[in-house]
């Protein structure tokens, strides 16, 4: 069985960012049995009415991202009707999920675009966007359309294309193991896993705040070996079953033991509140945040001590410490954690900018402080990173685990 990839994206065909759409459909591709004939990169003007025609005859087998959207340049709809000869139809529950995201005003402008897909053909859920993917027969050739922006594509394929192009092969369902890691690179994960057990077969998907994690072949026993062997690596909290965000298992915590956070951020500058506020029912936790970016607002505001705060700036450790216990006292929250990075005496050159210091507090066990060494890819990496970080630790804070003995085993790739 033959296949081709059509990757869309003006900003591709221009240099600005790198296509990750080919490599990953090509190796998985291969890997149940089909193979990848062509990948195509096309700029957003139309030109993919002139190339389709010719792979739809070609292959077996056409994957298409991109060009999904609402704006007069996402034609990837369009074009897969003509092809296929059939009419550009409005599928009425896309067109009520678009109404329940956005509202029906919003819904009943250009975005109605997005509900339309060609007669005859199949829905492929987006649960991470508002473009649904959709997949149906040209002749003897399974298309698929596939939204371009990873977050979205990515488990789309995996979910739902790769299972679809398994039952065409008549191929048995694959036993695949998937897991969330933290603060791991994915170039290091990579190299992880290969030292790991190289015999297995290990696939990761980048996303903003974990990397999903892969594994099948051999049996469930080996492929648990090297999971262990992954975890006595890099340490405690770093790979969790299933597909977690580190943000959502705090959350749930918080609302299963009906407790309250507040913040207090330096060097992230208010990323882990805004984070913390983001979900649904934030309220309902989130007592509130102080940015003190200043030392004045940790002294006058959180009330760090004189005899942290000097003349030559902030002792960090002891500094998040106390900003962790000063915030919770003046919003009177159940919890409160602090994100400080290295100051004053302690701060060195460029290559201290990942060292941070994390606080965390309780009003009912004693208040505790961690430093970390982040490797710094750039200061929005270390904040992210850093808020991370501060979400793994406040959850086995909450749930009484030592979270100077956790750290104590990280090395952050």
């Amino acid at each position: 069985m033959k296949a081709a990839l059509i990757v869309i994206g003006t900003e591709l065909t221009r240099g600005i960012i790198q296509d990750k759409h080919g490599i990953l459909v090509s190796k998985n591709l291969t890997a149940i049995g089909i193979h990848i004939t062509e990948i195509v990169e096309l700029p957003d003007d139309g030109s993919l009415n002139s190339i389709l025609k010719a792979l739809i005859k070609n292959n077996d087998v056409l994957i298409i991202t991109g060009g999904l959207g609402p704006t007069s340049d996402d034609m990837t709809r369009l074009a897969i009707a003509e092809a296929s000869g059939v009419p550009l139809v409005e599928n009425e529950d896309i067109f009520l999920s678009l109404v329940n995201r956005m509202g029906l005003e919003r819904a009943s402008g250009a975005n109605r675009k997005q509900a339309l897909i060609p007669l005859g053909f199949k829905v492929i859920e987006n649960p991470n966007g508002t473009a649904p993917g959709f997949y149906g027969e040209t002749g003897t050739t399974l298309l698929i359309a596939l939204p371009g922006p990873p977050r979205e594509m990515e488990p789309m394929f995996y979910k739902r294309v790769i299972p679809l192009l398994r039952e065409r092969l008549s191929l048995p369902e694959e036993e695949r193991d998937e897991y969330s890691t933290y603060l791991i690179a994915e170039a290091k994960l990579e190299e992880l896993c290969r030292e790991a057990d190289s015999t297995l077969s290990w696939g990761t998907r980048f996303q903003d705040y974990r990397i999903s994690l892969y594994v099948s072949g051999g049996t469930k026993e080996r492929r648990d070996s090297a999971i262990n062997k992954l975890r006595d690596k890099v340490g405690p909290l770093r790979i969790v079953n299933g597909d977690i965000e580190a943000l959502d298992a705090l959350i749930a915590t918080l609302k299963e033991r009906g407790v309250t956070v507040s913040v207090a951020e330096s060097c992230t500058g208010g990323l882990a509140s805004s984070l913390l506020t983001s979900k649904s029912g934030a309220s309902k936790y989130m007592i509130g945040s102080i940015t003190s970016y200043a030392t004045a607002v940790k002294r006058e505001v959180l009330k760090v001590s004189d005899d942290v705060i000097n003349g030559s700036g902030v002792v960090s450790q002891e500094c998040a410490r106390q900003m962790a216990d000063g915030v919770r006292y003046l919003l009177k929250s159940d919890y409160s954690f602090s994100i400080t990075g290295v100051a004053g005496p302690e701060k060195q050159e460029d290559k201290e900018v990942g060292t941070i210091c994390l606080g965390f507090s309780s009003k009912e066990r004693e208040s505790e402080s961690v430093i970390l060494h982040i490797p710094s890819y750039g200061r929005e990496s270390v904040r992210r990173r850093a808020s991370l970080a501060s979400f793994l630790l406040l959850n086995a804070y909450i749930n009484g685990e030592d979270i100077k003995s956790i750290v104590s085993n990280w090395i952050i790739y």
